[in-house]
C-alpha cells in the first residue's frame, strides 16, 4: 500500500497516476480514506509515503518510508497555471521514481487515454517527424520506438480522415448484449445467452422500438460506419442475425455508408448459416477474436472455446468469402508470459488476418478478476513492453501497420492497446470513436451515445441502462433520454 498526502487542489489524480504507472494494481490511499487505514491499521505495511506541498517554488515532492525521507524535490511551477503546473509535476515524480524504483517507462510520463492526439495536433500544424520525435522524448521523455508509433498512427489517422465531414456525418454502433459465457476480465454489458436465451426476441423488439427513432431523429445526417458489438453479436442465431439486420437497413439509409463491421467474436459463436445471413446483407468485415491461442489460458478465462475451434471460424469465414477479418489479443492474460504470446503470434501469422487488436489486459472494477482477484493474483503478470515489441514485429511482417493507438486505466505501466491493419482496410468507426469528433448514435443496453457540440467544443453522452431486463421494460425512458438530448443540438 501506498499513502499519499497533499494539500494540492485538483492535483491528485496527477500525482496517482504517475505512482500508479510504476506501481500496477497496488493501493495508493490519501484523504479521509488514509485516515481511516492509519486508525483502523496501524500496523498495515506500507511501500512508500508521498507528500505533496505547495511551496514558494511551486510543489515540494518527498518520498518517505516509514517517516525517514529517501528523496525529495521541488516541482517548479505556478500552481494557477494547471497545464503547466501537471506538466511539472508529472516529470518531477516521474524522475523521482525512475531513481526510486531503478526502471524507466516505454512513455515516460506522458499520460492520458490518447498519447497521439498530440502527435496529430503537430501534424496538421505541419511539424516534421523529427521535431515531433524530439518534443515526445524530450517533452515526455518517451522510448523512440513510442515516439515513432505516434507519429506513425497520427499520420495515417491524418490521410484516413481527409474528407469526413464531422459535423454532417455519423457512426451507429448497436450493442448485443449476450455471449455464450462471460469472460473473466470483461466488463461490459454481457449476459449469458444460457440464461438469457427466451429474452432474445423481447430484447430485438425493444431495440427496433430505438432503431426506429434513432433513425428518424439522424435522417439529417449521412451515416458512414455501423459497428454492431456487444458482448457476442453472433450469439444471435441466423434468424434473429437477419432479423436485426434487416430492421436497420429498413430504417437508415446506407447510401453513404463507407464500412459495416460486425463482431462474431467468439469462435464457439460462428457457424456457416450466421456467416452467410452477415454475407447476404453485404457484411465482410466481421472480428474473430481468439485472445489467445492456448487452450489452458482460454479455460482459465472462461471463454468456452478451443484453438482449433477458433481456426475452424476462420478458415469457414474465409472460405465463404469474408475478405477482412480482425482478429484481437490479449497481452499480460493470466497465467501468460512473453512465451506464451510469441505462441500466440507465430499461430496468428498461420491464419495471417486482414487487421490485429492488441489490448493490454486492465483489470477492470466490474470484471470478476477484480472480484476475485486474490485467487488470480499469482498468475497475473501482466502485459509488458516486450510482449508489445512482439506483436508489432509480428504485425509488419505481416504487412499490418498501426493505425489506432488507445490506453486504459489500470494497464501495467500506462502501456497501450493498439489496431494494426492492412492498407486500406483500417477500421473507421475505431479511428471516429476515439477522435471524438464526430456524432456516436448508440443503440442498444449499456450503449453510450455521443453527441458533439462542435460551436461550443464539448461533447454530451446519452447512457442506456445496462441490464437487459431494465432496457426492455424501459425502452420508452431511453428513447426520452436522447430526445432531450437532440432537442438541444
Amino acid at each position: 500500500m501506498i499513502f499519499l498526502k497533499h494539500d494540492l487542489d485538483g492535483f491528485e489524480n496527477d500525482l496517482r497516476v504517475i505512482i500508479q504507472a510504476f506501481y500496477y494494481n497496488e493501493k495508493v490511499v490519501s484523504g479521509d480514506a488514509l485516515s481511516r487505514v492509519q486508525t483502523s491499521e496501524p500496523e498495515l505495511e506500507e511501500r512508500f509515503t508521498l507528500e505533496a506541498t505547495a511551496c514558494k517554488q511551486g510543489v515540494l515532492l518527498r518520498l518517505q518510508e516509514k517517516e525517514k525521507c529517501v528523496e525529495e524535490q521541488v516541482a517548479e511551477c505556478d500552481l494557477q497555471d494547471k497545464k503547466i503546473a501537471r506538466n511539472a509535476i508529472h516529470a518531477t515524480l516521474y524522475h523521482m521514481l525512475v531513481k526510486y524504483t531503478g526502471k524507466t517507462l516505454p512513455w515516460g510520463d506522458l499520460t492520458g487515454v490518447r498519447p497521439t492526439k498530440l502527435a496529430t495536433e503537430l501534424v496538421e500544424q505541419g511539424t516534421s517527424d523529427e521535431d515531433i520525435k524530439s518534443y515526445f522524448m524530450d517533452t515526455y521523455f518517451t522510448t523512440e520506438q513510442k515516439a515513432d508509433m505516434c507519429i506513425e498512427v497520427a499520420r495515417r489517422e491524418h490521410e484516413l480522415l481527409k474528407g469526413i465531414d464531422f459535423k454532417e456525418e455519423y457512426c451507429l454502433y448497436v450493442g448485443i448484449p449476450f455471449c455464450p459465457t462471460r469472460c473473466l476480465y470483461c466488463s461490459f454489458a454481457s449476459y449469458p445467452l444460457a440464461m438469457y436465451a427466451g429474452k432474445v426476441d423481447a430484447y430485438l423488439d425493444a431495440l427496433e422500438q430505438e432503431i426506429i427513432y434513432a433513425a428518424k431523429a439522424y435522417e439529417q445526417k449521412r451515416l458512414i460506419a455501423i459497428y454492431i458489438g456487444g458482448g457476442t453479436p453472433t450469439a444471435l442465431n441466423a434468424e434473429q442475425m437477419d432479423r436485426l439486420l434487416t430492421m436497420l437497413e429498413a430504417h437508415f439509409d446506407y447510401q453513404h455508408l463507407k464500412e459495416f463491421t460486425v463482431e462474431a467474436g467468439r469462435p464457439d459463436s460462428i457457424d456457416a448459416d450466421k456467416l452467410k445471413v452477415l454475407l447476404a446483407h453485404d457484411i465482410k468485415r466481421i472480428s474473430i477474436n481468439p485472445q489467445t491461442m492456448h487452450d489452458e489460458t482460454l479455460k482459465l478465462i472462461g471463454r468456452a472455446h478451443t484453438v482449433e475451434e477458433t481456426k475452424k471460424a476462420f478458415h469457414l469465414a474465409r472460405e465463404l468469402g469474408f475478405d477482412n477479418i480482425n482478429m484481437d489479443m490479449i497481452v499480460g492474460l493470466p497465467g501468460e508470459d512473453i512465451t506464451h504470446v510469441k505462441e500466440t503470434l507465430d499461430a496468428l501469422k498461420e491464419l495471417a488476418p486482414d487487421s490485429l487488436t492488441v489490448h493490454s489486459l486492465a483489470i477492470k472494477r466490474a470484471a470478476n478478476l477484480n472480484a476475485q482477484m486474490e485467487e488470480y493474483r499469482s498468475l497475473i503478470k501482466g502485459s509488458t513492453n516486450e510482449m508489445l515489441l512482439a506483436v508489432d514485429a509480428c504485425a509488419r511482417e505481416l504487412e499490418l501497420y498501426p493505425y489506432y493507438l488507445y490506453r486504459q486505466k489500470n494497464i501495467p505501466g500506462n502501456l497501450e492497446n493498439i489496431g494494426y491493419a492492412k492498407q486500406g482496410l483500417e477500421c473507421l468507426y475505431n479511428i471516429l470513436i476515439m477522435e471524438e469528433k464526430m456524432d456516436i448514435l448508440a443503440l442498444g443496453a449499456g450503449a453510450s451515445t455521443k453527441v458533439i457540440f462542435h460551436e461550443e467544443n464539448r461533447i454530451e453522452r446519452v447512457e442506456n441502462v445496462k441490464n437487459v431486463d431494465d432496457y426492455i421494460n424501459r425502452i420508452d425512458d431511453m428513447i426520452a433520454r436522447k430526445r432531450a438530448m437532440f432537442e438541444t443540438r
